[in-house]
């Protein structure tokens, strides 16, 4: 079955304040809509990514663009919510069969949630994630102002609606044109006008949707509480130097005689960030997923090794944190070019440049890198994902 999503990020967030549209607002130093895209580009179900932008930002896309491994594409949003999912509608595979509509501002969807409205939706048509409500719920009205109680519901009938809500295409499709100009806050509202039933299966109370700045704050306590799972990788290795060949160190071509012997192109720098990495999210190891006995790996570019690497990661549901990098070599000195370096790793590793570091070491004049035979390069990489305890 192919089944697409759409993540709705087409709109201007101007409650929240502060010059900076909403879906670029950052939490535990990643974007809301990072982390609303990243459990399904990490989903193996999910088939393509439509991703509803501001038109400013379809032409000018943001870094995390580049990271997605999952086929998408890029969508200008309408005036209102009803217009963008048209939008992403059009922007279907002629394939799908199964659409799942989340939006951005809800960043801490989980893989669970994902496959329980998927698995409704293949059966009876719609479904949506929900929450049902357990405190006492009364309907209000106005009265002179003032808002009184109108009537007191009954809890058991009410429930807090959540994204993701899946479709199958045609259905969708059907309700949205039956929509015309009327408004309406989700896609299942939709549907039901459109007289088809919607199921409702079990949210994920952590999954709630950032509109104020109360919110924003309680999904940093959320990151900073461990609702966001934390794991830490280490990375090694070690390249004797040889006459005659390009030195290429984080994706950076340095001038000199020499360079590092290797099958690759022998950046010892992206393999331990790629060791790093794939060790934090239980990935394997480069060797395991790029050995050297291989001719298709002979004079590879590492970064895009790395790239690749960065991938897999990503399938898993996990983005970096922060990578720290200590090159230990007499020569050539690494302050000049760590700031570079810095850059071409960070667009790699889909973070900003802030949050990677390098350093370089001498030997001291001890042992092969102190005589200036070989370099060796040590890193540490922290990556997160959204904690699924469900």
């Amino acid at each position: 079955m192919h089944i697409s999503a759409i993540v709705a990020a087409g709109g201007k967030g101007e409650r929240l304040g502060g010059g900076v549209r909403k879906q670029l607002r950052t939490v535990g130093g990643r974007t809301l809509l990072e982390r609303s895209v990243t459990p399904f580009d990490g989903s193996e179900r999910i088939a393509e990514i439509i991703l509803v932008l501001p038109a400013d930002l379809v032409a000018s896309p943001p870094d995390l663009v580049r990271g997605i491994r999952t086929p998408v594409r890029l969508v200008a949003g309408g005036g209102r919510r009803q217009d963008s999912v048209a939008a992403g509608l059009g922007a279907l595979a002629p394939e799908s069969e199964i659409v799942v509509i989340h939006d951005a501002a809800r960043p801490f969807c989980t893989p669970a949630v994902i496959g329980r409205t998927i698995d409704a939706a293949a059966e009876c048509g719609a479904a949506t994630a929900a929450l049902p409500a357990f405190d006492t719920v009364k309907e209000g009205r106005v009265e002179d102002g003032a808002t009184l109680v109108g009537a007191t519901l009954q809890r058991e009938r009410v429930f807090l609606v959540q994204t993701p809500q899946a479709f199958r295409v045609d259905l969708l499709r059907d309700a949205v044109a039956r929509g015309g100009g009327a408004d309406a806050t989700d896609e299942a509202t939709l549907v039901e006008r459109a007289g088809h039933p919607v199921r409702l299966v079990q949210g994920d109370v952590r999954n709630f949707k950032v509109t104020s700045r109360d919110d924003l704050a309680l999904a940093e306590q959320l990151v900073s509480a461990g609702q966001v799972e934390t794991r830490v990788g280490l990375g090694y290795d070690l390249h004797r130097f040889v006459e005659g060949r390009p030195l290429v160190l984080g994706g950076v071509s340095i001038p000199g005689p020499r360079g590092l012997l290797g099958h690759s192109d022998a950046d010892a720098v992206c393999h331990a960030v790629t060791d790093a990495v794939l060790g934090a999210a239980g990935a394997g190891d480069i060797g395991q997923l790029y050995p050297d006995d291989e001719d298709r790996w002979k004079g590879a570019a590492s970064i895009e090794l790395l790239r690749d690497a960065m991938g897999a990661v990503r399938k898993l549901g996990f983005a970096v944190g922060n990578v720290d990098v200590v090159v230990v070599t007499e020569r050539p000195k690494i302050r000049a070019v760590a700031g570079t370096m810095r850059q071409r790793l960070a667009e790699v590793l889909l973070v900003a440049p802030e949050r990677i570091s390098v350093k370089g070491k001498t030997g001291e004049g001890v042992g092969e890198v102190g005589r200036g035979e070989a370099l060796v390069v040590h890193a540490i990489a922290m990556l997160t994902r959204p904690s699924d305890n469900t």
